[in-house]
């Protein structure tokens, strides 16, 4: 008996120019495991547009009339009614010029994907956001440390108790989790953390999974954040 084709993934396109919708709705719809159900030009209008049709997954631009894809993004993963699951973001940006990449993430976005990109890397990310996964790459968390260590140096005295109450997020973590969460922090991938430990892939990505389990993070991209704005990861100062 032949298996039954799985269901396309179910894409909504907010973006307030003409061509990136149309471009990407139609390399989208090119291929029958994606269907775009609707567009839109607005964030408020992504939020009612997501909502009414309850996609798998958002190409939310950042810069939009009404409400920007940051607030949207914000709005449609802190809850939707009736129990309707929440569509994970891909945000659309010109990367190298958007100064927006932590805030983004901050609201819950699962990853990036540039605005000219190639027919391929398009399916791909939509396929990776649509499976729960983070398109967050170490160049990519790599830029997100940058946003972090652009702000005020922390002093000894402040990172000290940020520590302490790190502690009080982080009370779960074993300490090979612990390091493993440090080693995310800095950008680095599976491989190269394995590496670094000595241990197999599928052990990173075991504590990786245990880690944000007992977080409750959704991805990487939040354990980065969390490691960060707990103090466990302190700009500018090395750990012993």
């Amino acid at each position: 008996m032949s298996t039954p084709p799985a269901a396309p993934i179910r894409v909504v396109i907010a973006d307030d120019h003409l061509v990136v919708r149309t471009g990407f709705a139609t390399l989208l719809d090119s291929q029958p495991e994606f269907t775009v159900v609707r567009t839109a030009t607005t964030g408020a209008e992504a939020v009612r547009v997501c909502r009414e049709t309850a996609p798998d997954v958002v190409l939310m631009d950042i810069r939009m009339p009404e409400m920007d894809g940051i607030e949207a993004t914000r709005v449609l993963l802190g809850g939707t009614p009736d129990g309707v699951p929440a569509p994970r973001v891909l945000v659309l940006t010109t990367f190298d010029l958007d100064a927006y990449v932590y805030d983004a993430l901050r609201a819950g976005a699962s990853g990036f994907l540039l605005k000219d990109a190639t027919a391929e890397r398009l399916f791909d990310a939509v396929r990776v956001v649509a499976a729960g996964d983070a398109l967050l790459d170490p160049g990519i968390t790599r830029r997100l440390i940058g946003e972090f260590t652009k702000r005020p140096a922390v002093t000894e005295e402040a990172a000290g108790a940020e520590e302490a109450d790190g502690g009080s997020v982080l009370p779960a973590l074993t300490a090979r989790e612990r390091e493993v969460l440090l080693l995310v922090a800095e950008g680095l991938s599976n491989a190269e953390i394995a590496a670094r430990l000595t241990v197999t892939d599928e052990t990173v990505k075991s504590h990786v999974s245990r880690t944000l389990a007992k977080l409750g993070l959704r991805d990487r991209t939040q354990a980065v954040i969390v490691a960060y704005e707990s103090g466990l990861v302190v700009p500018g100062r090395r750990r012993p």
